[in-house]
């Protein structure tokens, strides 16, 4: 989280929407072999807890039942020229960008949990690309579904820390800002412009 307190995202519903809009993060967790990430989708369960599956033969599986773990959404982000706020030289380069991290105790899922996260994503992801016809997991033999079960474990992240960052020149003047979206949309950087205007 950002140490500013103007760029501090406190809005539990706004982070729930962002991170299921987003719904690919990074776990970190601490083992007994050094710190380790994994980079996943995510289903929400609920309000304040999360679902997700990783492949066995990744290092971080075996050591997450029972820790704590760290989930980091990142959203739109993007490089400001200082030249861009267009008030003078005694500016800075800098950063904007949108991310929440998200804490809390990781348990492992039984194979029913398992397979309800994997429908549940697919359903989630699924009903975007209408109007394809929704895949389900009914296209697949039922023995080689099993057996890709198999091979993977799912977990819950019951969330117990929410820390937000919305970093989009607050602390500049409104003229500023508006000034910086505007020279990141003519380079196509549209939806940090979109953000940066809506602050």
């Amino acid at each position: 989280m950002h140490p500013h307190p103007a760029f501090r995202w406190q809005d539990k519903d706004a982070m729930r929407d962002f991170v299921r809009q987003m719904a690919f993060g990074a776990l970190f967790a601490s083992t007994s072999e050094g710190p380790r990430v994994a980079h996943m989708p995510v289903t929400w369960e609920g309000d304040e807890r999360l679902t997700f599956h990783l492949s066995l033969g990744n290092d971080i599986t075996k050591h997450l039942d029972g820790a704590t773990g760290l989930l980091v959404v990142h959203g739109p982000d993007a490089y400001v020229s200082p030249d861009w706020y267009d008030e003078g030289p005694a500016q800075v380069p800098t950063w904007n960008y949108v991310a929440v991290e998200l804490e809390g105790r990781v348990s492992a899922l039984s194979h029913d949990a398992l397979v309800a996260q994997i429908d549940a994503l697919a359903a989630e992801h699924e009903a975007r690309l209408s109007p394809k016809p929704i895949w389900t997991r009914a296209k697949m033999e039922a023995e080689r579904f099993e057996k890709m079960t198999r091979a993977i474990q799912g977990f819950a992240l019951d969330v117990t820390d929410w820390r937000g960052t919305r970093k989009l020149a607050q602390t500049k003047s409104q003229a500023a800002r508006l000034s910086a979206a505007d020279a990141l949309d003519g380079r196509g950087d549209r939806e940090m412009a979109r953000l940066m205007r809506d602050a």
